[in-house]
This record gives C-alpha cells, structure tokens and sequence, in this order.
C-alpha cells in the first residue's frame, strides 16, 4: 500500500475546499441564472436595504392599488352597461307609446302597452345586475337585489291607483308613488331593496379614490321605470273600456320615457367620468410600478450576461479541478462525486 505523508493529506483538504467553494459558486450563479436576481443582496445594497424595502413596499402598495383599479373598472363598466340597456329599452319605446296615443288605436294601445310591459320587466332584471358578487346599484347594501321583480312593482302601483277613474287620476297616483320618499309606502319602501347609503369608495392611489354612488333610486331610473310601468298598467286593466284614459296614458308615458332619456344620458355621463378617472389612475399606477421595476432592476437585479460568463468559468475550473483531483488520487468519477 502506498501511505500517504502530511503534504498529500494538505493537498486533498485544499482541494476539497476548492471543490466545495466552486459548487457553492455554481450553485449561486445557477440561481442568480434562472430568477435574474442577485441572490446576495446585502452585498448589492451595500447593507443598506433602505432604498431597496421602499421599493418592494412601494410596489405592494401598488399591486393593491391595481386590485382595486380592477374592481372598480368592473364595478364602473356593470353600472353604465345596465343604464345603457335600461335607457335603450326605455327610448326604443317610447315612439310607439305616443303614436298609439295619439292614434286611440285599441289594438295599438293593447300591443303598445304589453311591449312597455315585457320592457319593464327587462329593465328590472337589467338593474339587478352584479358585479362580481355584489349588486351593482344597491348602495352599500351589495348583497340585497336592488328591485323586486317587474310584476311586484306592478302590482303596488295597480294598488296604488285603486280607486282612481281618470287618466290624470292614474298619473297623479303613479307620480306619488314613485317620487314618495322612505317611509312613504311608495317606491322606495316597496320595490327598493338596496341602502340609502352609497358603497364603499375605491382606493386607487395614495390619496386617492372614486365613488360610485349611483343606485336604482337614482331620479333618472326612476322615472324610466315610471314611463314604462304607466303604460305597462294598461296591460294589467287600469281603466278598462275607456279608450281615451287609455290613450291620454300612453301617450303620457311616451312623453315621460323622452324627458326620461335625456336624464339617463346625463346619468351615463357622470359614469362614464368615473370611469375615465379610474383609467387614468390605472395608467399612473402603471407607469410609476415601471419606474420602480426599474429602479429595483439596477439595485437587485443580476447581469445575464455577466452571470452567464461566470457560470461557464466556475464550470470550467470544477471540471479541471476535478481531472486534477482525479490524477492525483486516481479517483474514478463516480468516487469523486460520491
């Protein structure tokens, strides 16, 4: 057996230091290699991580901000694709309602009046639309349905009008029951099932948000409802065998679904700003989470070419450390890497 002296045993312990520290290196450079980021960032930072944490903070911050730009893009985009069905159902109407008004057609003010119907039942349901999983326009209260059903708000107006033998009679009941406040046994209390508060604003940068205060009390879906719910009321038997109640009826709600229109443009409107302020502050937060990818690119970030240049020379010297090792000890590979 050959022995082995002091200078031998000093040798191999050097090489196996020299082995172990390249595997480290190898080790770290394939890391820094695959996420592209320095994995000693205390010698990055120079120790000091204060620049570094407000970025990572900052950039937190904003990925909460664009949750919530999201959410209320939606929030915003539900509102104004339910007022634009409504108002659409509404103005599509409303010619019709005034000609079998004016004509006094029977045939034309029963046909006229069970389309307002269908209408207004569409309406309904197109105003009880979610967002995500909360009621677009029910204030705060997002998990209650903001209308009953077409039919229920039919019925409290026919119970509203009980009793009334004139057309203007009809309207008038129709109009106090619609503009009755809480408490009033109109509207509000009957049909309405949302809060009077508005939701919860949206945060969408430091120091700033948006409210979407829109809900189905709102006067311009109100009285939309009220155009087409009058003519509707033909349909379930106000004022039978009166031909000119009737038509005075329909013609009316032609004219309230005109008037009615115009509100509900200005009400698009107001939404449609809100939405244009949350696009805008999604474009900011965009612009300033580049800036700070930036920034943290020049401080955490490893160089891809510089890592891959290392890498291959750490590999280089392992491999020619290892035919030196081998020819010293005779090793086989399988020895060396056992």
């Amino acid at each position: 057996m050959t022995p082995i002296n002091s200078g031998d045993m000093a040798r191999q312990a050097l090489l196996g230091r020299q082995s172990s520290l390249l595997k480290t290196t190898l080790t770290r450079l394939t890391q820094e290699m695959t996420t592209g980021e320095k994995s000693d960032l205390a010698q990055a930072t120079a120790g000091d991580f204060r620049a570094l944490s407000a970025i990572d903070h900052s950039l937190s911050a904003l990925g909460a901000y664009k949750t919530a730009n999201a959410e209320a893009t939606l929030f915003a985009e539900t509102v104004q694709r339910a007022l634009e069905t409504t108002q659409t159902l509404a103005t599509d109407a409303a010619p019709t309602l005034l000609q079998a008004g004016t004509n006094a057609n029977p045939t034309q003010i029963q046909a006229g009046a069970q389309d307002a119907r269908q209408r207004l039942f569409s309406a309904v349901a197109a105003l009880n639309v979610r967002a995500g999983d909360r009621y677009a326009l029910s204030g705060a209260a997002t998990d209650q349905k903001p209308l009953a059903g077409g039919q229920d708000l039919l019925n409290g107006l026919t119970a509203a009008i009980t009793g009334q033998v004139s057309a203007a009679g009809v309207i008038s009941a129709v109009d106090a029951w619609f503009a009755a406040p809480a408490g009033g046994n109109g509207f509000t209390d009957q049909i309405y099932g949302g809060s009077a508060t508005p939701s919860a604003p949206f945060r969408l940068g430091d120091g700033d948000g948006v409210s979407l205060t829109t809900t189905a009390t709102d006067p311009a879906i109100r009285d939309t409802l009220k155009g087409l719910a009058l003519a509707a009321l033909v349909a379930e038997g106000a004022l039978p065998g009166d031909r000119t109640g009737q038509s005075l009826m329909m013609r009316t709600a032609g004219e309230q679904l005109m008037t009615a229109g115009s509100q509900m443009s200005d009400l698009r409107g107001a939404v449609g700003s809100v939405e244009a302020h949350i696009g805008l502050a999604g474009t900011r937060a965009s612009a300033e989470e580049t800036a700070l990818q930036i920034a943290r690119t020049k401080i955490a970030s490893a160089d891809p070419y510089e890592t891959a240049t290392a890498l291959e020379d750490t590999k280089t010297r392992l491999e020619t450390l290892y035919q030196i090792t081998a020819r010293l000890s005779g090793l086989s590979l399988a020895d060396y890497l056992r």
